[in-house]
């Protein structure tokens, strides 16, 4: 109810122009006097497109609702010029949420109101509501076409790696030996067409030389792509690096970051993604896919002033594409919704919900139409299975949640603690040198084993299959213990012991689960484009593996005790290794990142097993659990803490009992609060306050005396108000009166010309009391997306609240250090 009465209170007013104000997420107030310095980037300025000037004035701040009626005051104001650049955001600075949605229902009753005046009119409304569609179906088209590429070309340089097709360089080796007829059964990837290096460089297969030069050769392209990956990121797009999703999550909640999906770190990403996989690091494609088709939408966007002169409804063509991202990330259109929905997206309505689904399937068509893995499904690593899972199964399903859990938690900590000391070290100085070293000992130490020398995806599509007639992986050598040779199987409901060849695969497995787990955590976060799905899920499918065959051979040999006697008749094979591989494979993602509903989905759409369902949520379930017990941080949201992003997170409760007013500056120990009277200062005695201070806002009071509040004017928009005045009126001058209410004040006859600068004041502001509890205070900034707010005792104006003060106490309150949580 308290909450409810701020808000009518705050947003039930007229505002005059508060659409225009744009306030930096940093200090507002900052009593320790800290410049902040923020270095941007050459690239492309995409995600920061200006905002339309021409609506700049007299909406009214409506809130959560519709707008409310204009005064002829609001009339009044419309008739000014508006003043070019006022309204438009800073890098680096958190945009308007409450200004943008009523800059677009502004935008839209004028539409309206126009469309029955002519058919042109008409057919301009008409295209207003039609680009929504067509934005998302543009950006499901180009997220499609990109992954499949990516796919495509990362498969044929990963086997670059081992050797060349001789009848066409550009096949990889499966393609190469589709059309051999030389090729057997045993020895299906053996075809005259592929010659590995030593075949061409030494002219033999077998032996120890041709086994230095397949070890050497593996190493030289896995160094080169990885050196060729990392010097285009850093020279070419700096923003291209990492997965990309913690970053987008915190421009979903509405902060800028130019370049960051503009056409250069789409065109990087796009070619050094294809690098980074093919050099074997311990990453996936699947995380900077969501990247990639972050910026499509992105750019698409700007073909449409609908989202271009608007970033709150930008954001939501974002939202869009990220479901897309996944969508064609795992072949898992519902799943890429439901991730868009509870893993990245800050502000999610209804439509979003429509128009996402909507460009997860055109992008999930368009991957389907390339085909890029030749099995005409949308994944490598689609599998089916024939046999159901029996209750006794929940107690190992549920011991790999407890695994995928612990892993989880171990790795956010070990990654954030290595990313920590990057930073903080010379060593992240040299990111060249750290991509090499690392990309040089996963090389050599993955040659030798073959679970770590293929390709993370191939691997997990190996240990999700089941065993049947036709494979002849190692994982499969099973023989009947009837005659003591190797088994035929004819179906998959016969069983068999395993011979030495599947042992020998599980303690290779355990050498690579080894393997993977210190490798991923220092290749998380390298200079290079980086995804954690991939990885989690093979170490977690190479655990479910592992467990799977000991719970096989367990029922095999002791089919007699009570767990098996019940559901496991003698000779038939009720336990499925595959399974047991892809619960893990969940279990161990849903640890690391603490996703739910949504890896669910994405894993049932994988497997297209909708019997499997509660195994894996009963594993993902018992992952989060074991995992919050550690630290309710996903892997995503560290990092946004770590980079020191403005993002509060909505799934943090805030339990403290503190006040607005002890949180508020300034402090009792600070300078007094930087304020601006409304029509008794001069232009020489505003512009010295600008100059003197580094803060990004000032409220607007009546006079010195009475601390009454008026309103709220931001530095940027006086500053660029102060300019665009100089060029265009003349009389204006240091001695100049500067005033903020509706007429001048009463001047003397030879007084110069004075300065209205009304048309960029908020007239109103967001106000709390001093005695408002900080629990509803974060709730408000959490929902309706604020970035400061005044606070006030009586209506006399106390002090303000911004963004940053509240990411400062929360961290206060959670013992660490204030600053070191702040954005550098």
């Amino acid at each position: 109810m308290e909450s409810e009465q701020l808000f009518n209170r705050g947003y039930g007013r007229n505002s005059y122009n508060s659409i225009t104000s744009a306030s930096s997420d940093e200090e507002l107030l900052d009593g320790a006097g800290v410049i902040m310095d923020f270095h941007t980037t050459e690239d492309d300025n995409l995600l920061d497109g200006d905002a339309s000037p021409g609506s700049n004035y007299a909406m009214s701040n409506g809130g959560g609702g519709g707008g409310g009626a204009s005064s002829s005051t609001h009339l009044l104001d419309l008739l000014e010029e508006p003043i070019p650049g006022v309204g438009t955001y800073d890098d680096f600075h958190t945009i308007d949420w409450v200004r943008e949605k009523c800059k677009d229902r502004e935008r839209h009753r004028k539409i309206n109101s126009k469309k029955k005046e002519s058919a042109w009119e008409f057919t301009k409304s008409l295209y207003d509501a039609w680009s929504g569609w067509l934005v998302v179906t543009l950006t499901g088209l180009a997220s499609g076409a990109l992954a499949g590429g990516i796919d495509i070309a990362a498969d044929w340089m990963n086997d670059l790696k081992e050797g060349v097709c001789l009848s066409a360089m550009w096949f990889n080796h499966e393609q190469c030996c589709w059309g051999s007829n030389k090729t057997t059964f045993a020895e299906r990837d053996k075809c005259p067409q592929w010659k590995t290096w030593a075949e061409l460089i030494l002219g033999q297969e077998q032996g120890p030389g041709s086994y230095i030069m397949n070890y050497f050769m593996f190493t030289f392209w896995a160094l080169s792509f990885a050196f060729l990956a990392v010097s285009l990121v850093k020279v070419f797009a700096p923003y291209a690096c990492g997965s990309g999703i913690p970053e987008i999550k915190t421009i979903l909640s509405g902060f800028i970051i130019r370049g960051y999906l503009g056409k250069w770190t789409l065109m990087i990403k796009t070619i050094t993604l294809v690098l980074a996989v093919a050099s074997g690091l311990s990453l996936g494609k699947e995380g900077p896919l969501v990247h990639v088709a972050c910026c499509c939408g992105n750019i698409f966007s700007y073909l449409f002033p609908k989202y271009s002169k608007n970033e709150a409804k930008k954001r939501e063509v974002l939202s869009a594409a990220s479901a897309a991202g996944v969508s064609v990330a795992f072949g898992a259109p519902i799943g890429g919704v439901l991730f868009s929905l509870e893993e990245v997206s800050y502000y999610f309505p209804l439509k979003t919900l429509w128009r996402s689904f909507f460009a997860a399937l055109v992008a999930a068509f368009v991957l389907r139409s390339i085909n890029p893995f030749g099995n005409s499904r949308l994944v490598l690593f689609y599998v089916e299975y024939h046999t159901p899972w029996y209750l006794f199964e929940l107690f190992p399903f549920i011991l790999l949640g407890v695994f995928g859990g612990l892993w989880g938690a171990f790795f956010i900590r070990a990654n954030i603690a290595w990313c920590r000391r990057r930073k903080s070290t010379r060593f992240g100085k040299y990111p060249v040198l750290e991509v090499i070293t690392v990309a040089a000992i996963t090389a050599i130490v993955a040659f030798p084993n073959p679970y770590t020398r293929q390709n993370t995806s191939e691997l997990i599509k190996e240990l999700f299959t089941d065993c049947g007639p036709l494979e002849s992986s190692q994982l499969c050598q099973y023989r009947s213990l009837m005659n003591g040779s190797q088994a035929d199987p004819t179906g998959p409901d016969t069983a068999s012991a395993a011979t030495p060849g599947v042992y020998s695969a599980m303690w290779q497995l355990s050498l690579a689960l080894v393997f993977k787990i210190i490798m991923t955590i220092f290749t998380f976060g390298l200079k290079v484009p980086s995804g954690l799905f991939i990885p989690s899920m093979a170490i977690g499918a190479i655990a479910g593996r592992i467990v799977g065959i000991a719970v096989e051979q367990l029922a095999y040999y002791h089919h007699d005790w009570f767990v098996f006697r019940e559901w496991c008749e003698v000779g038939a094979d009720c336990i499925t290794p595959g399974l047991y591989a892809m619960v893990g494979a969940a279990a161990c993602l849903g640890g690391v990142t603490r996703m739910t509903v949504s890896l669910v989905v994405i894993v049932f759409e994988l497997t297209g097993g909708l019997e499997y369902i509660v195994p894996l949520m009963a594993a993902v379930m018992t992952s989060k659990w074991v995992g919050d017990a550690f630290g309710r941080e996903g892997i995503y949201e560290a990092h946004i803490r770590l980079n020191g992003y403005p993002f509060l997170d909505a799934k943090e409760e805030f339990t403290h009992t503190t006040l607005a007013r002890e949180v508020m500056r300034p402090r009792r120990s600070d300078p007094p609060l930087a304020v601006l009277t409304q029509d008794d200062m001069t232009l020489a005695e505003l512009q010295g306050i600008i100059s003197e201070t580094s803060y990004n806002g000032f409220p607007v009071i009546v006079s010195k005396e009475s601390q009454r509040l008026v309103g709220f004017a931001l530095r940027r928009d006086i500053t660029i108000a102060i300019e665009n005045a100089r060029r265009k009126q003349e009389g204006i001058v240091l001695n100049s009166r500067v005033y903020f209410t509706q007429h001048a004040p009463t001047l003397p006859a030879d007084s110069p010309r004075p300065l209205k600068l009304r048309s960029i004041l908020d007239m109103s502001p967001f106000t709390v009391t001093d005695h408002t509890p900080m629990e509803i205070v974060v709730d408000i900034f959490r929902k309706l997306g604020l970035r400061q707010c005044l606070v006030t005792h009586n209506g006399r104006l106390l002090g303000i609240i911004t963004k940053k003060d509240i990411l400062r106490h929360m961290a206060q309150m959670a013992n660490q250090d204030p600053e070191s949580i702040m954005f550098n």
